[in-house]
């Protein structure tokens, strides 16, 4: 008895297991996902719109505040629009930015795309600038970073364990040609140990397609941060069928992205225990949302800007935990 005392008191000494921990912010509608490694290090995969008085760089910042971060160490900027680089300047002037990390030259043009690109430029400053391509990691200390596509291509051979066929090809027809930033979004995997994170910016229909047929190079995740928002023009049931998340995140504004058609793949992809949104839908009606509990944002007119954080064990069992209400769910390895 003595023994067994003095080892439970030894296990309550030892320091909790490090987490990774993820904020999905609410950048209503855009992207700004806070990536923070158990090293200690940080990456930030895109910062939301400018304007609206500092609003989606304040709520980074709160968020880094709350994770004790004083830098971001990575900063990846999936493809150049306003709702995904249009913070950098202001974030750049909150935290200090070590390297930033994009898909090279933006790939449209005009007056909005080369003021939007040249005030990405600008807020370089001190940091360093890094081009990534398929294939390529981005060396956050503690995780595996493997970038998927980037700058309209993608992988060429199957990550380790993947390539097997995927039965779901052919189900869904091929849409237009698209040739706008969105197909030359920067993707990317994280792992930490057992557990897998899927972001693939917004990335369209074909180009997500290529990704798992014929064959699946990517396997399967645990957590899939839906693409382009929940939009229409993303997200085929082909790829997130053959991803076999089982927890989703919808990055959705309040009337922007979560298009029914697609809340309804991510809904009943096989496998898939639980949804979370970061705001209720307001187009998709109660057929078309999860439950409250699940929703950061549920009323549009009290928007308080909540977020939604993942913490992840190496094991891969995680917790998900909405931001407004301290609702938190824990989904076992």
């Amino acid at each position: 008895m003595r023994a067994f005392l003095l080892g439970l008191m030894l296990t309550a000494l030892l320091p909790a297991a490090k987490t990774l921990d993820v904020y999905f912010i609410d950048v209503e509608g855009g992207q700004a996902t806070l990536i923070v490694s158990p090293s200690g290090q940080s990456m930030v995969v895109d910062t939301g719109w400018a304007g609206f008085n500092n609003r989606d760089a304040d709520r980074i910042a709160a968020a880094a505040k709350l994770a004790g971060v004083k830098q971001v160490d990575y900063l990846v900027i999936t493809h150049f629009h306003t709702d995904h680089v249009g913070g950098v300047p202001q974030l750049a002037a909150k935290l200090p930015v070590q390297h930033f990390v994009d898909h090279g030259a933006n790939r449209e043009s005009g007056a909005n795309p080369d003021a939007l690109y040249s005030a990405y430029k600008s807020a370089w400053g001190s940091g360093q600038h890094i081009t990534v391509k398929p294939g390529d990691k981005i060396p956050v200390k503690g995780l595996n970073v493997e970038v998927l596509t980037a700058d309209g291509e993608r992988i060429q051979a199957p990550l380790k364990g993947a390539g097997q066929p995927n039965p779901l090809c052919g189900k869904e027809s091929r849409k237009a040609e698209d040739k706008s930033e969105n197909g030359r979004s920067t993707g990317t995997l994280i792992t930490f140990g057992k557990f897998r994170l899927i972001d693939l910016g917004d990335l369209t229909w074909n180009k997500e397609l290529d990704l798992v047929c014929p064959v699946n190079l990517v396997g399967t995740v645990d957590v899939y941060l839906t693409t382009h928002h929940g939009s229409d023009q993303s997200g085929p049931a082909t790829i997130v069928g053959a991803l076999k998340p089982r927890v989703a995140i919808m990055n959705n504004g309040a009337t922007k992205g979560a298009s029914p058609s697609t809340w309804q793949i991510v809904r009943n992809a096989p496998g898939l225990v639980d949804l979370w949104q970061l705001h209720y839908a307001e187009a998709g009606g109660k057929d078309n949302n999860v439950s409250e509990q699940f929703i950061a944002n549920p009323n549009q007119a009290n928007d308080q800007g909540n977020w939604i954080k993942l913490a992840a064990q190496a094991d891969g069992s995680f917790t998900v935990t909405n931001g407004r209400n301290n609702f938190s769910k824990t989904y076992k390895r």
